[in-house]
């Protein structure tokens, strides 16, 4: 009987294994079409009875401003194209002032939160935090940063009932991600952490406080990054000449 139940259960290990990976090989390159938390809020709107909100448009990374990438980057991780999905000194510093007794405070890294978007529920327990870090892992390991960028500003919540960066920008200011500016870009950054609270226009005086300061940070953050970009195409530039 117990090597029965040993049986079964190691085969539902393989089976979960082999379920995650190939999704992540597929989320490689095909765009994510639904997510956890899509669903769980249009279950949350039916059952309240409110009007079923769900807006979700998948564009290419192209499609999308850098303009919001780097706002992104500067307000939810900024250390996102050195680590491999984790940020440890912003780990170690949450952990700190968390023992304070003071409001707990999140370090989740953009790579993180995509694991999480894409794969798992929002409602937070220690077996969703250690699915997360494994599905953080494997996309680290199977996507490019690109990529993991593109799913995460495709499938993040960025409103009620408004999901990914085209959706965002359409309803907030009426315009393609791909148009959006600086301004506007900074203040959908400034909502993420709380979505469904706050609103990226017209903003609050604390949303706008916190989109200046992104403002700023992109500043700073935005010729390191495009440096950085720069660097990379000279080096795949020079690879295919020599080829």
């Amino acid at each position: 009987m117990i090597k029965k139940i040993f049986r079964f259960l190691f085969k539902m290990l393989l089976w979960f294994f082999a379920i995650s990976i190939g999704l992540v090989i597929v989320f490689k390159w095909v765009p994510v079409p639904i997510t956890p938390l899509m669903v769980i809020r249009t279950v949350q709107q039916k059952i309240n009875g409110e009007d079923i909100v769900w807006k979700h448009d998948w564009e290419s990374i192209d499609n999308i401003s850098k303009n919001l990438q780097l706002a992104v980057i500067s307000s939810e991780d900024q250390d996102f194209l050195n680590h491999h999905g984790f940020d440890m000194e912003a780990i170690e510093k949450a952990l700190e002032y968390n023992k304070k007794g003071r409001r707990t405070r999140g370090a989740s890294t953009i790579s993180q939160q995509t694991a999480k978007n894409v794969f798992l529920w929002p409602q937070r327990s220690w077996l969703r935090k250690g699915l997360e870090a494994y599905f953080t892992f494997l996309i680290e390991l199977i996507w490019s940063k690109e990529r993991i960028m593109e799913v995460y500003l495709n499938s993040i919540e960025m409103g009620k009932g408004i999901y990914g960066a085209e959706a965002a920008a359409q309803y907030w200011f009426k315009r393609p991600a791909a148009n959006l500016r600086q301004e506007e870009a900074a203040a959908i950054a400034a909502i993420l952490p709380n979505p469904l609270r706050y609103r990226a226009n017209p903003a609050t005086n604390y949303i706008q406080k916190r989109k200046n300061w992104i403002v700023r940070q992109m500043g700073y953050f935005g010729p390191l990054i495009y440096k950085k970009e720069t660097i990379k195409d000279d080096k795949k530039n020079r690879k295919k000449s020599t080829n």
